[in-house]
């Protein structure tokens, strides 16, 4: 078996890069996107939201390579990709725009630690989450990230070519090339799939007039990380509403530790491998407020693709993580992968996401399709992924409760699965006598 789908083998740097592109390729715009939308959304100068975007990639980077390579108990040393989560965005506008980004920084710091103590003290806590909760959880993030794929195959919400037919052909050939190199591809190649299906569809888009080249020609050839471009501020409004949506971003570490273990590890998740994650995922996030970054944490486009690629070398990985640095040091490099269009990602991740939910029918096989096991998931992923399809329903909620649940089945999901195996009888023949 080539070292690429063992943990520590040993990969020459030759035949790890092509793998590490690919893995940053398929994360690349989703981790710039949130400090894009915030620095527009709070009216940040173009020049500090250029420093931001730069920073975002550095930290990326580093987050990555703190869970390939762990610092003491901050890391998982697993194949786990880190990137800034979308899930704070909407509470950072609310944040930023009323008390500062000031505000926002210093609630990202005390939150991150927050969250690194959590997972440092995972024992505590980790029994809550048994192999059902785990399995549930990943369903949710796998359903979640369909309508992101689907969104970008179109073009990309609130892009004005929207479903245009050029965004279909486009986003069809990068799905079909991926499909059929997965299928037809013989042993490297089957593993790059991915990334032959996006160069392809890249190149088609190129040919079609959709990649605009004009804006990398601006950028410096070399620009250093820009430290603290905000004095951070400490309120605890603003902290204590941070803290709530880390233990969300918690959740989802948890569930893509837990996905990246059962379908690219083909093995269960270890307890201290999920605390060291979201240690790492709170750590590393105190940092990025440092930078001006919005949170961390583990990216799951990243866990479907070792899922269905099985390339799992953490030194190829590390390659990647590199190219992330890179990108931040050598802003050109950065230009150049955010000019690839969203219908060509969107054609990669349909499958990675898809990946993603399998993985999670495993798991659930492992776990036993109990009657107590059936109601937790089920009754979990009706509530999660229903009430949050009508986000409406939760208006009559304080604010804070609909900008952690409103939108975000993921939390709902691992809310309701905690809950339930809480309260349901741990014996199964009882709840089933209860029945008769």
């Amino acid at each position: 078996m080539s070292s690429i789908y063992n943990l520590d083998g040993r990969v020459p740097l030759r035949q790890a890069l092509p793998f590490g592109l690919q893995h940053i390729l398929a994360m690349f715009v989703a981790n710039i996107t949130p400090i894009i939308i915030l620095a527009n959304a709070v009216g940040i100068d173009k020049g500090i939201s250029a420093s931001l975007i730069q920073n975002c990639m550095i930290i990326a980077g580093i987050g990555t390579l703190v869970q390939l390579y762990p610092i003491w108990k901050i890391g998982a040393r697993l194949p786990i990709v880190m990137g800034i989560s979308f899930t704070f965005l909407s509470l950072a506008i609310v944040i930023a725009s009323t008390q500062g980004m000031g505000t926002l920084m210093g609630a990202v710091i005390i939150g991150g630690l927050v969250e690194g103590c959590l997972g440092l003290s995972h024992k505590k806590w980790i029994k809550l989450i048994p192999n059902i909760v785990a399995a549930t959880v990943v369903a949710a993030i796998g359903f979640s990230l369909l309508p992101i794929g689907a969104n970008s195959f179109a073009g990309g919400q609130g892009a004005p070519d929207f479903g245009s037919a050029e965004n279909w052909i486009v986003g069809t050939v990068t799905l079909s090339v991926c499909l059929i190199t997965l299928i037809y591809g013989k042993n490297l190649l089957r593993s790059l799939s991915i990334l032959v299906g996006l160069i392809v569809g890249y190149v088609c888009a190129i040919c079609m007039g959709m990649v605009n080249f004009d804006n990398i020609s601006d950028q410096p050839l070399v620009a250093l990380p820009t430290f603290m471009p905000f004095t951070p501020e400490f309120h605890l409004d603003a902290i204590l509403a941070v803290i709530c949506i880390y233990f969300v971003s918690a959740t989802e570490t948890i569930g893509d530790t837990s996905a990246l273990c059962s379908g690219a590890l083909k093995r269960e998740v270890k307890q201290n491998e999920i605390g060291a994650s979201v240690a790492c995922d709170g750590i590393v996030s105190s940092v990025a407020g440092l930078f001006g970054c919005t949170p961390i944490t583990s990216f799951s486009q990243n866990v479907g693709l070792a899922t269905l690629s099985k390339v799992i070398n953490r030194f190829t990985i590390a390659t990647g993580a590199v190219i992330l640095i890179l990108c931040g040091l050598f802003p050109p490099i950065g230009a150049i992968l955010s000019t690839i269009p969203q219908c060509v990602l969107g054609g990669c991740t349909l499958l990675m996401f898809g990946s993603i939910v399998f993985a999670s029918f495993g798991m659930m096989a492992k776990c036993g399709f109990s009657h107590r096991n059936m109601i937790i998931a089920s009754l979990s992923l009706s509530i999660g992924l229903g009430f949050t399809s009508a986000p409406d329903m939760f208006k009559i909620f304080p604010e804070i409760v609909n900008t952690i649940f409103a939108q975000n089945s993921v939390a709902v999901v691992f809310l309701c699965a905690v809950m339930l195996n809480l309260i349901l009888p741990k014996d199964d023949e009882k709840m089933n006598n209860n029945d008769d």
